[in-house]
């Protein structure tokens, strides 16, 4: 006597397909550890709801120059979440995405955004207040080495910036302010991770410089210690762009839940999600929600004061060129 065919299934573990599962690797900047592990639930949620698939968010964390370089050579990141333009610049050169990926989603892939800013001691004993305060002889400023860091690479063009309009544009003063900066940091880690630990945790130097989101969550991890925002007067607009590395996706077959898994970061679920974490976003309203946590200040713009991001790769950032420059000893 035949067995009954759902018998058969049964013996052979096909009674009931599994759910459809999606996966996806977003390679990431090196303190977006806690951010990420917010968002990504969430997003599960939201695609589950939307089309009854599961899907599995792997993270690598790290330097986003080192992260894009790992990229180029075959860490299979299927979307992107930096800190700079530059870096997803580098892997369109590499052919792993299309040269205008800046266009593919709103305000040039950038859904939310943030700028360097200090986090001090208890009581701020240095009394440090704006970028050039970093410069002076009794400060140690900390932050990671921008030859590796995009988060550092901010900081040195924020004072740069800073300088060159305190000075009325005196490129060779300004580079000597950067110089002395640089000059006094007691140790340059690779990351931002690092660096916050070289601060927090190893007591080192007077004064983190960071991006003002992570500022707001070191003083919140790190709440016994005391430690104190501050945002300076000026400071540089700091996009956060993303982008689908559409070479990778496409071979593992990730297209859809890539591009999904990014638009879902302009809406308002995701967009409190990251206002929650002190980043400013993209959405008037939700930023009107949480504009009580957001320090006034003046920012500018790498167009503005540097030409471009083509710009600064080629006049601080290339081999020989004006970071080397202030860099020299380091």
């Amino acid at each position: 006597m035949k067995q009954p065919l759902l018998a058969v299934a049964l013996a052979l573990g096909l009674a009931a397909p599994a759910a459809a599962q999606d996966r996806l690797l977003n390679v990431s900047y090196d303190i977006s550890r806690e951010l990420f592990e917010a968002l990504n639930p969430a997003f599960a949620a939201h695609w589950q709801e939307t089309t009854g698939r599961t899907v599995t968010i792997d993270m690598s964390h790290g330097g986003s120059s080192r992260q894009a370089r790992a990229i180029l050579e075959g860490l299979s990141a299927d979307v992107v979440t930096f800190n700079q333009e530059t870096d997803i610049d580098v892997l369109a050169e590499g052919g792993l995405l299309p040269a205008e990926w800046r266009d593919l989603l709103p305000n040039r892939a950038s859904p939310y955004y943030s700028l360097p800013a200090f986090l001090v001691r208890a009581g701020n004993p240095k009394n440090i207040q704006d970028w050039d305060d970093l410069a002076r002889e009794d400060v140690a400023p900390v932050f990671p080495n921008p030859k590796t860091s995009g988060n550092a690479r901010y900081t040195y063009l924020a004072a740069y910036a800073y300088e060159l309009a305190r000075n009325g544009g005196d490129h060779t003063a300004t580079q000597e302010f950067v110089k002395s900066i640089l000059s006094s940091v007691p140790v340059f880690d690779t990351g931002g991770r690092a660096a916050t630990q070289t601060f927090a945790e190893r007591g080192i130097g007077d004064v983190l410089v960071t991006f003002e989101a992570e500022t707001g969550g070191i003083a919140a991890e790190y709440a016994a210690q005391g430690f104190e925002r501050v945002t300076p007067s000026q400071s540089l607009f700091a996009a956060f762009p993303v982008a689908v590395v559409a070479e990778n996706a496409k071979r593992n077959g990730s297209t859809e839940v890539a591009k999904a898994y990014l638009e879902w970061l302009y809406s308002p679920e995701a967009q409190r999600i990251l206002a929650e974490h002190f980043y400013r976003v993209t959405d008037e309203a939700v930023a009107e929600e949480y504009a009580d946590r957001q320090a006034g200040v003046t920012l500018v713009t790498v167009d503005e004061v540097f030409g471009g991001w083509g710009a600064v790769r080629a006049d601080h950032l290339a081999d020989g060129a004006i970071l080397d420059q202030v860099f020299v000893n380091q």
